[in-house]
Formats: C-alpha cells, structure tokens, sequence
C-alpha cells in the first residue's frame, strides 16, 4: 500500500510513522523543511519539499500509485484543493481530509458526492466533543470508545489499590463477576501494554480496557469499584471552537454550564451566539476567580485553551479547589504519557481524534471503526468477517492469530457474542479486535479478502 500524505505536523507525523513501522510505503509532502527533517530522521520514509496541493508535486510524488492520500494540513484550504487536484489526476486514489472550519460543516455530505469526491472528511473538533461527552457519562473512565453503533462500549480505568480485583487472576473473574458479562481485553502497566491471558493478574495502578454491551456498561463498572455520578454542572475553561461547541451540546442536554474565556471580544460573540450558558471574562487559572464561581459545586471542568500548560494547571487547581473531576485537553502528543504522572487521568486531543478517524479508512479489510488506545501502543478495532477471509469458518483456537492480539467480542445480529476459543465467526459478523501495534499487520492479513485463481 503506498500512502501519501499532504502535512507533516503533529498528525501526519504520527501517521506516518504508525504506517512505516507497519511497512506501508508513505510519502510525506511539506513546504516546511524543519517539519520534513524531523521525518527524515526519524523514520524510514520518503519526504518531498513543496505544496501538497501543487499537480506537479502530487505527480512527482506518485499520486498515480497511491491508494491513499491523507491531506491532514492546519490549512483547511489546502487540504480540500489537495483532495481537488488528486480527484484530477487520478481519480482511483482514495482521499481523506481533515477539515477543522465550522463554516464547512453543512457540507461535509456535499464533499463526498460531489466534486472534490472527498472519501472521508475528519473534523476532529467534532470528534473531541463527541469523547468529552462520553467521559462525562462513564464514570472513572479514563478512554471510551464505541462499537457496533454504540451497542457495546470500550472503556479503560485505573485499578485503585483497594480495588476487589486488584490481584485477581483473569480466569478467577468469571466467580467475581456473577451473571455480569465482562472481557478485560488489555492492560496498560508501567506504559507497557498487555493482551492478558487467563493466567494473568490486575495489579493496583494498571490501566484495564474492558468491553461490555452498552445496558450492562454500569454494572460491568460497579464490578470495577466505579460508580455512576450524574453530570448537573460543567464549567468550560475555553472559549474557542471547542468549547462553544461543547456548550451548544450541553445547553441541548439542559446541564447548566458556565465558560471562562480570557479574550473579551470572543466573550462578546459567545454570549451573542449561546442560550443558557453563563459567559465569564477571567483567566481560568485564577485561584480567586475559580473559588468566586464556586468551583467546589461543579461535577466536570473540561479546559480547553489553545495552551497546554494552562490547561493543565487549570485542572489541576480546579480538582485541587473541590471540582469532582476535570477533562483536559492536551495537543502536543510528547505530553501525553506524562498526564497521570502527574494526576490528570482523563485527557482528549484533537489531533489523536483525527488520527483515530484515519486508522478506520487505511486499514485493510471491511474496517468499520479502528481507536488508538492510550499511549499509541495498540489498537481496537472493528471489522466485518468477509466469507473469504482467513477469520470465518474455524473455532478462534484454530486460527493463526499474530502475537498480541485478540477477538474481544462478535456481533451476529441482534445477538451479542463474548467468545471463547470455541467460537466461530460466521460470514459477516461484526468482530472486534484489540490488537497491538506489530500486530496490526498479521491481524489485516487475516481480515483482507482472500483471492482465489482458476
């Protein structure tokens, strides 16, 4: 598979190198040498100077070849004559962009069936509001991600030191759990990740992703000492894109919401645009001001400033000053790993909610959603079982799986399947994988169509 992708910032730098460790042939195009030169030296790829959206570079740079290109640019601009161009010059080339304006959002349809025939439009400003939702509604979690049109939930969550299972054996669980359905399908310990066995135990301190179908998802977290808290009152720190959009979400969930916006001119549009939602100008790192907006009375703060370390200090203040518990919004992936070091369990980034938006459309076989799970170092993903795949037809014992990987549940219908090694899948389930990141490329080859020759 060859991959081009237009933008080697944050996104198209991690999705680059997310592909050549899987030995996809990518090339990366940049008017910014320095952003190249970070490439170059860090991963085996080809790096091409000048304008994504220039013919004469998309032709140099082989776009006739190409199965994909990504234009994942800041410039929306760019990313749509990018995706114009490649339609021009070879038409096959499946074309993703990500697409930030909300001036662009009535016509993310219209870019699909018409010309430029953009395959996929990413908005990860959507995507963020979509996951700040979800964490707002499972409590304790750290990572949510949904299958199966939200029919089944995956969550990750600190094992607390006084946890029942902290010390359990994995095979143990079933005598824990009762009638409750649970599948812990991997463990996150000391930034290591584990596909567990039944021979493996829950440690205090590991991050455990479990999945459970969505009417079991409050019980399958009491087994995990995490109990439901109902969400009444927000406080946003951040008034830019994100933030309006998320209190446009919550005025229409009727939770009452306040906003802290430091730049006065964006108060003004904010108080025009927004119904319920109380306006405030300060900065949302104020000790004084959170304590004046009785920050103690909140349930969720959620910072999402264009500044990382404001965003971290605010929550830390606001959970340290009586807040039950903050989301916070982190952009440079560098910081990510350093989050609960330092106390912040739940965090969102735009830029891996492009990245998790992209993995569904590069990867081989009938993907339907694919989701970067915490730190990077693995996958879970979704996947119909086409009748002529390597996955359907023998008990999940029987079939060559890659190291550090496993079918973490079925969908067949109506019907809900957590499987043993007994199990089979059927022509066109819907499977779902947990996988490690070398896994990936063993667990495409079983997913991909097998051709046959007469």
């Amino acid at each position: 598979m060859k991959v081009l992708i237009v933008g080697a910032g944050e996104v198209g730098y991690h999705i680059a190198g997310r592909l050549a460790l899987e030995n996809k042939e990518v090339v990366v195009i940049d008017r910014d040498a320095d952003a190249l030169r970070r490439v170059a030296e860090n991963m085996d790829v080809q790096t091409i100077n000048g304008s994504g959206s220039s013919p004469s570079v998309l032709t140099d740079a082989g776009i006739r070849q190409a199965e994909i290109l990504l234009a994942v640019t800041n410039q929306d601009e760019t990313n749509l004559v990018a995706c114009l161009v490649t339609d021009i010059l070879s038409p096959s080339t499946k074309k993703l962009a990500r697409i930030r304006g909300a001036d662009f959002d009535p016509y993310h349809e219209m870019f699909r069936e018409q010309v430029p025939h953009i395959d996929t439009v990413i908005n990860p400003e959507i995507e963020v509001v979509k996951t700040i939702e979800r964490l707002m509604r499972v409590p304790g979690a750290v990572d949510v991600g949904e299958f199966a049109d939200g029919r089944i939930q995956f969550v990750g969550v600190n094992l607390e030191a006084n946890a029942r299972l902290a010390g359990v054996r994995l095979s143990d669980l079933p005598n824990i759990a009762g009638n409750q359905r649970l599948l812990i399908a991997a463990v996150v310990r000391e930034d290591e990740l584990i596909i567990p066995t039944g021979r493996d135990r829950l440690l205090p301190g590991d991050l455990v992703y479990f999945i459970s179908e969505g009417k079991d998802l409050l019980g399958a977290l009491s087994i995990l000492d995490k109990h439901a808290e109902p969400v009444r009152r927000v406080m946003i720190i951040g008034g830019g894109r994100i933030g309006y959009r998320l209190a446009v979400q919550l005025e229409a969930q009727s939770i009452y919401c306040k906003i802290i916006e430091r730049n006065a001119r964006r108060c003004a549009v904010l108080a025009e645009r927004l119904n319920k939602t109380i306006v405030l100008h300060g900065d949302g790192s104020d000790q004084n001001l959170l304590n004046e907006e009785n920050i103690g009375d909140i349930d969720v703060v959620v910072t999402l400033t264009n500044d990382e370390e404001t965003n971290i200090l605010s929550s830390l203040l606001a959970t340290r000053l009586g807040a039950r518990k903050a989301i916070t919004k982190i952009s440079k992936f560098s910081y990510l790993p350093l989050m609960t070091a330092i106390g912040i369990e739940q965090v969102v980034s735009p830029r891996l909610s492009a990245i998790n938006t992209i993995l569904q459309h590069i990867r081989r076989g009938k993907v339907l959603s694919a989701v970067a799970l915490k730190g990077e170092q693995a996958e879970a993903l979704e996947a119909v079982a086409l009748e002529t795949s390597d996955i359907v037809g023998k008990p999940l014992k029987k079939i060559s799986f890659p190291k550090g990987a496993i079918v973490a549940g079925i969908i067949r219908g109506k019907e809900i399947i957590i499987p043993t090694g007994d199990t089979v899948i059927e022509p066109n389930d819907r499977t779902i994988i947990f996988a490690h990141r070398r896994a990936i490329p063993g667990i495409e080859k079983i997913l991909a169509v097998k051709l046959e020759y007469f």
